[in-house]
């Protein structure tokens, strides 16, 4: 059986180390892209999750890479083996999945580029973990049991890391920080529907830079 290498896992371990707070973006106009995630990192975060929910997933993390070569860009709801090689083809350094399949698990252990997977259950973990994968998504994080759920999974895990995401918002995502096995925190808090519409970059720089403060207390 194949087992996740050091270096993926010393990938995977640097982005999450890079910032404490993890962007889940979602790009419906496409022009969005690079001014929001340069408001991100003018805000002070450096780690950017752009999804796959919308059809211009792929070309914002292209576009993103050549106007922001500082920050690390990964592709996030990556559900499939097809997917996770055209996050690659457009340059993603990382990829996050929602949810685990035995094949998607395999794939990412030789692939280019890491995988974070994303895990609900102590069963999910054990899948990952066969497999060599130390550090998951967990998701959706207030729904699965929330800083409860993972206090308790650090006693038969104790050796595993989280990005909890789902649900969390900038008022609790310190309490979620304060915990051992939680490395940092995503969330779509840091670009709110109403400010990307408006397109109020200087809002969301504001925004990322005050809830890095919040997340740091």
């Amino acid at each position: 059986m194949n087992q996740l290498s050091d270096f993926h896992r010393s990938r995977i371990q640097s982005l999450l180390s890079a910032s404490p707070l993890l962007p889940v973006i979602t790009i419906n106009h496409p022009e969005d892209a690079v001014p929001l995630c340069r408001a991100l990192v003018a805000g002070g975060i450096r780690v950017l999750e752009i999804t796959l929910r919308t059809r211009h997933g792929l070309p914002a993390i292209h576009q993103v890479r050549k106007a922001l070569p500082e920050a690390w860009v990964g592709a996030g709801t990556v559900t499939s083996i097809e997917q996770y090689r055209q996050a690659e083809g457009a340059g993603a350094h990382f990829v996050v999945s929602p949810g685990v399949t035995d094949t998607l698990l395999k794939f990412g252990v030789t692939a280019p580029i890491p995988l974070l997977p994303g895990v609900a259950t102590a069963s999910d973990i054990m899948g990952g973990y066969n497999q060599g994968y130390r550090e998951f998504k967990f998701f959706p994080a207030e729904i699965a049991g929330g800083r409860a759920a993972l206090q308790a999974l650090s006693g038969p895990f104790p050796d595993i890391e989280f990005c909890p995401t789902g649900g969390i918002t900038r008022q609790t995502a310190a309490a979620y920080l304060s915990l051992p096995n939680v490395r940092t925190v995503g969330g779509s808090w840091l670009t709110p529907e109403k400010l990307v519409a408006t397109k109020d970059w200087a809002a969301i720089e504001r925004l990322a830079r005050d809830s890095l403060i919040d997340a740091c207390k």
